[in-house]
């Protein structure tokens, strides 16, 4: 197995390890879980770089990076709920749809479709990501780490000091709920245009 895979499968297994870390009640975890997603992160642009530079683009490189991708990203929301559960105000009030029904969209979209798309793959077609996609991807990672971020400063700050409680009142705000809902309109629209995307190379085909 080459380097590039290795890093994806890597990738994977540190997925529920951020996950254990973020849940815990242990300041110095809830930091380290930052940490630990930072690092499955930093794998992804490596492997990417290493293999295009190398020449080490493989089939089973095309199916289990974009799926590694997902699965550290789908910890990440899932974290999110939980964390949800234990504070009902984190991620704001705002929900006139439940967090867990925009997040469950998300998952399903990301996993289910990008696994499909990567068997497409190793049969040898090939799709261009949209802009939309793009797109979805930019605002969810940049707020799945603003979020992650300011949990483990906000858990390693003394309590109750001013930079702390600023922090847990902005994670309370409602605008995070919209920056979700926005994430899940993007995801499920990318969805869509992969659907239409795969009709149209099959009509080409026919």
């Amino acid at each position: 197995m080459n380097l590039p895979n290795t890093l994806s499968l890597i990738r994977i297994l540190l997925a529920p390890v951020f996950l254990f870390f973020f849940l815990s009640d242990s300041p110095a975890q809830i930091f380290l879980s930052f940490i630990v997603f930072t690092v499955a992160a930093l794998t992804d642009w490596y492997d990417g770089w290493f293999a295009r530079k190398y020449g080490f683009s493989t089939r089973w490189g095309q199916f289990i990076d974009p799926l590694a991708d997902k699965i550290l990203t789908s910890s990440a929301f899932i974290g999110f709920y939980m964390m949800k559960q234990k504070d009902h105000n984190f991620l704001g009030t705002a929900e006139f749809i439940p967090v867990i029904v925009l997040i469950a969209v998300i998952i399903f979209r990301d996993l289910v479709l990008t696994a499909a798309r990567s068997v497409q793959e190793l049969r040898g077609k090939e799709f261009r990501t949209s802009m939309i996609s793009k797109t979805k991807t930019f605002i969810q990672m940049t707020f799945i780490f603003l979020i992650i971020g300011l949990v483990s400063l906000a858990a390693i700050l003394a309590e109750g000091g001013s930079v702390s409680l600023s922090i847990i009142n902005y994670l309370h705000s409602d605008i995070n709920y919209y920056i979700l809902l926005l994430v899940t309109l993007l995801t499920a629209a990318s969805g869509i245009a992969y659907i239409f995307e795969s009709g149209e190379t099959e009509t080409r085909k026919i």
